[in-house]
């Protein structure tokens, strides 16, 4: 598809790849490109937005979540574990197993931290509250919350100094005072609480260069922005009904992208939203912080 010209704090379409569950968009400051994963597909994808041009680097297993590796490559979360993966998608190793077991469990939402680690962490399928949030070093993975159904919304305060986190289906934002030198949590309190609506649930997130937390709402067709201390400060329409991740880019960071689902939703809901799966970006009124890269000497 032509490239789309876009407006501030309006959502339009850019890539109409329709992904089964199109997740962890991660802009290359090295590239200029966005890569997103299809976790069902399953599939890694490189979205060039100079040109258009999308390719699928297409997965033997589920992928939930992607970091960017510093010299190259991604580290990711699939469904048996932690991967260090080349620039294409190929897996060069297994770096931890999936501690939960891979009958009902996989790496969902996940990325690199300010730190250089890489923080993921698992839904659990069978709702036993059995997921939970990892970080992963040189020193293996470790957990660091637990007791989740499906780790989400992750994500750094510009200083680093807090760590965002959701467990979608209980709906609360919650911050965590974060120890870059240790890659350690403390201090957990509820920062935002999202109105309970099975139907519309937080999914994943992203920070701006002002703090501030922005987060798609699963179901409600919503991107809202908050402030560091938690108050709504603004709501973007998705022109699909499932947002599911946003991700700042471009070559001033003030490109919004938004990943979205389209499978498993309802026939008339299809039907509505046609392009349910694709990407879609906008002008933000702000500027994203730099996507960190996974330093394998950590």
């Amino acid at each position: 598809m032509e490239k789309a010209t876009l407006d501030e704090g309006t959502f339009s379409l850019v890539c109409d790849c329709r992904s089964q569950l199109g997740e962890s968009p991660v802009w290359s400051e090295t590239e200029q490109v966005l890569y997103f994963v299809d976790i069902r597909g399953p599939s890694i994808n490189r979205f060039d937005p100079a040109t258009g041009e999308l390719q699928r680097f297409m997965q033997s297993e589920e992928i939930g979540c992607i970091g960017l590796v510093r010299g190259g490559g991604f580290i990711a979360g699939l469904r048996s574990g932690i991967w260090r993966l080349d620039s294409r998608g190929k897996p060069i190793l297994k770096l931890a197993d999936n501690p939960e077991g891979t009958e009902t469990s996989r790496f969902n939402d996940g990325r690199v931290g300010p730190d250089g680690r890489f923080y993921a962490g698992t839904v659990d399928e069978s709702r036993q509250q059995a997921a939970k949030l990892y970080r992963y070093d040189s020193n293996g993975l470790a957990p660091l919350m637990e007791g989740l159904m499906t780790s989400n919304g992750l994500a750094f305060s510009p200083d680093g100094r807090t760590l965002y986190h959701v467990d979608s289906p209980v709906s609360k934002v919650t911050a965590h005072d974060f120890d870059k030198s240790a890659g350690a949590i403390s201090g957990g309190r509820v920062l935002i609480e999202i109105p309970d609506n099975p139907a519309a649930r937080p999914d994943g997130s992203t920070i701006d260069a002002e703090g501030c937390y922005w987060v798609a709402i699963f179901g409600a067709a919503l991107v809202r922005r908050f402030s560091p201390t938690g108050e709504l400060m603004a709501e973007y329409p998705v022109p699909v009904k499932c947002p599911t991740m946003p991700a700042f880019g471009g070559p001033d960071r003030r490109t919004l992208f938004v990943t979205t689902a389209g499978s498993r939703r309802p026939p008339e809901e299809m039907a509505q939203f046609p392009t349910s799966g694709s990407l879609f970006a906008m002008r933000a009124p702000v500027a994203g912080v730099p996507e960190p890269f996974f330093d394998e000497d950590i």
